[in-house]
């Protein structure tokens, strides 16, 4: 039987996974290190939810919750803690972490698993540099805890060891892609469609008469800037257009734009991070525009936790993080799938 299906408890499947898996224990051991030295709390989010998030392309997976009375309610696993954790900052929380399994439909390959682990972690009143610092120095923590000194993966690699190199869209796009995105944008930061898919169009990407602004921005972000993020060192991919931000707040330079980056190494994103939108009335009617997204697209939409955005009307100034720790783990030690350094993947 060919490895690729041979079952991961099969012995000497395990055996060869094994040195991986116990080099993530050391890792996340580390972590917890690191954050307790700092004061932040460890807090452990239910996965069970009343939304699994309202972004577009995110595909939640749906259960059943019955009461002693018989009566059913949709539930959803998270495809992240954060809604629960925003409510631990209203409550009063300062620094927090969260180490949580987050499931996803639509989502399996050599980066994707449907059920993965990510760490969390938010700052009251500091500022997206501050969780931007946190980056790098988890990709140092997991490097040196492997015992290694470059990350890899498919004959990439990157340095954790130097600063990373920040860089925003529109420089990526006029660099990478030789589109100037910020034209594309109104002064609010409306998204002209026509106008991105002319310069797509003069770029040599293929445009479909229905895509929309952010379909076009995907693809060129997929076919001519990610997979060429991370070479040599870490990047940190700053400054989305404010459309392609539901849950980060704008900055204050250029309203067309948002606090929200992602790390980079060797091609791969590690993370997604923002300066945490705040505003109750503005979440809610991102929250519906993902959602008429989504309807027209996959012909579904998801509920909107109204706790939430209850919530978030008396959460104070954060920046926070969402960081898959699979891949990290899958860079520090060479691992080339994640089921490798998954414990118990799905089958």
């Amino acid at each position: 039987m060919p490895e690729s299906i041979t079952p991961w408890w099969q012995p000497h499947v395990h055996a060869d996974r094994r040195p991986l898996l116990l080099a993530r224990n050391r890792i996340v051991a580390a972590i917890r290190g690191w954050f307790a030295a700092r004061d932040f709390v460890e807090v452990d989010c239910g996965a069970m939810q009343v939304s699994p998030g309202n972004e577009a392309h995110l595909h939640g997976v749906g259960t059943e919750l019955v009461g002693p009375d018989g009566v059913a309610a949709r539930r959803w696993l998270h495809t992240s803690p954060e809604f629960a954790c925003k409510k631990l900052l209203a409550a009063g929380e300062r620094r927090i972490f969260n180490l949580s399994h987050v499931f996803r439909n639509r989502e399996r390959g050599a980066l994707h698993a449907p059920e993965f682990t990510m760490l969390e972690w938010y700052r009251v009143e500091e500022t997206w540099n501050a969780v931007m610092d946190d980056c790098a120095s988890f990709m140092e923590l997991a490097a040196e805890v492997a015992g290694v000194r470059i990350l890899r993966w498919r004959g990439r690699e990157a340095d954790p060891f130097l600063t990373p190199e920040r860089v925003t869209l529109a420089e990526a796009f006029e660099t990478l892609a030789g589109i100037d995105l910020l034209a594309t944008l109104a002064p609010d930061g409306t998204p002209d469609r026509d106008a991105l898919a002319g310069a797509a169009k003069a770029a040599g990407i293929k445009v479909a008469d229905d895509d929309t602004w952010s379909d076009v921005f995907s693809r060129v972000l997929v076919e001519r800037i990610e997979h060429r993020l991370g070479e040599g060192r870490a990047t940190l991919l700053c400054e989305y257009p404010a459309v392609e931000a539901a849950l980060a707040r704008r900055c204050a330079h250029d309203s067309r734009v948002s606090e929200r980056f992602e790390l980079y190494a060797c091609g791969v994103e590690l993370a997604n991070g923002f300066g945490e939108l705040t505003d109750p009335v503005e979440q809610r009617r991102r929250f519906q525009a993902e959602m008429d997204e989504k309807q027209r697209v996959y012909g579904e939409r998801y509920p909107i936790d109204e706790d939430f955005l209850a919530a978030l009307a008396s959460m104070p100034q954060a920046s926070g993080v969402a960081l898959g720790l699979d891949r990290l783990v899958m860079l520090a030690t060479g691992a080339q799938r994640i089921d490798q350094v998954i414990w118990t993947p799905m089958g």
